[in-house]
C-alpha cells in the first residue's frame, strides 16, 4: 500500500508540473501574439532549410516575406505570391505564369499570413530548452498538433525572450522530413507602398504572361 501510494504521488506530481509547464508555454506564446498583433506591418526575411536523412534530402534557401493583417508579399525560390485579402496571385516569372486562386482553407497548412500566429489554436504546448544564441536567450515551446490526422509530428518554436520576437521553428514531419525557418532579420512598421498587395493584372498580361485562375 505504501508503494502504491508513492507510486500515486510521484504521477500526481509529474502531472502537476507537465500542467504548469504548459501553462507557462500558453502564457509566453500568448505575450508574442500580442507583440505580433501590435504592429501595422511585418517585414521578415529568413532561412529555410529542408531535410530528409532517407529520402536524401538537404536543402537551403533564403525568403522574405512582408505581412499587414492577413495580407501579404511572399518572395521565395525566385517567385512571388501576393494575398491581397481576397485572392491569392502566384507568380511566376520563369514560366511567365501567374495562378490566380482563393486562400486554402486548410487549418493546417503553414501560410505567410499564419506564420507568426499559427501557434494559437489547435496544438497542445509543453516548456522546453532554453538556448543561448551569440548573447539573446532563445526559449523553446514544443507544440504538438491536437489533429491526429495531420502530417506534422511535432513543432518546435523558438522565442526571443528579450524581444517576444520568434526567431526559429523546427517542423517536424511523421515521414521524417524536418523544416527549419530561421529569422534572420525582423523588422516592423515600415513604410509601404499603398499598392504593394494590389495585383496588377494588366501590367502582367502587356508583359506576356499568362493567367490561369483555379
Amino acid at each position: 500500500m505504501k508503494r502504491f501510494l508513492l507510486i500515486l504521488l510521484s504521477v500526481i506530481s509529474t502531472n502537476a508540473t507537465m500542467a504548469q509547464n504548459s501553462q507557462k508555454a500558453k502564457a509566453l506564446l500568448d505575450e508574442v501574439y500580442t507583440k505580433v498583433k501590435s504592429y501595422d506591418n511585418i517585414f521578415v526575411d529568413f532561412r529555410f532549410d529542408l531535410k530528409n536523412t532517407e529520402a536524401g534530402i538537404n536543402q537551403e534557401t533564403r525568403g522574405d516575406v512582408t505581412l499587414a493583417g492577413n495580407k501579404y508579399l511572399f518572395n521565395y525560390l525566385g517567385s512571388k505570391q501576393l494575398f491581397d485579402g481576397t485572392k491569392v496571385y502566384t507568380i511566376v516569372p520563369e514560366n511567365e505564369e501567374v495562378t490566380i486562386e482563393n486562400q486554402s482553407e486548410d487549418d493546417n497548412a503553414m501560410t505567410p499570413s499564419k506564420m507568426l500566429t499559427f501557434y494559437q489554436e489547435g496544438h497542445n504546448y509543453a516548456w522546453d530548452i532554453l538556448q543561448n544564441v551569440q548573447g539573446r536567450k532563445i526559449q523553446y515551446v514544443k507544440l504538438i498538433p491536437i489533429d491526429s490526422n495531420t502530417e506534422i509530428k511535432s513543432r518546435l518554436l523558438g522565442i526571443d525572450v528579450g524581444t517576444k520576437h520568434i526567431y526559429r521553428l523546427i517542423e517536424t514531419g511523421k515521414n521524417g522530413t524536418t523544416t527549419t525557418i530561421t529569422v534572420n532579420s525582423f523588422k516592423t512598421n515600415q513604410p509601404l507602398s499603398k499598392t504593394l498587395f494590389t495585383f496588377d493584372e494588366t501590367k502582367y498580361k502587356e508583359d506576356g504572361y499568362y493567367i490561369i485562375r483555379n
